[in-house]
């Protein structure tokens, strides 16, 4: 159980960050500078939906495993 968890805390904090990484942003730096991007908005649809989704998944799964490592430990 124990070499599982180590494990899981290897790879499900590296796919959240590959995760998080191919997610797109709409405006960058561009309305930092007084660009007209700040009112821009879009549904996420396709591909882009489901790397928001498996972001949460991720998410929500690096915390379980990490509770999860803090209790088999005690």
């Amino acid at each position: 159980m124990v070499s599982i968890l180590l494990i899981l805390q290897i790879v499900v904090p590296c796919l959240l960050v590959v995760c998080i990484l191919l997610q797109q942003r709409g405006t960058a730096l561009g309305s930092a500078f007084g660009g007209s991007g700040g009112g821009f908005y879009s549904k996420r649809r396709g591909a882009e939906k489901k790397i928001f989704i498996a972001t949460i998944i991720l998410s929500i799964l690096f915390i379980v495993v990490s509770i999860l490592s803090l209790v088999n430990k005690s």
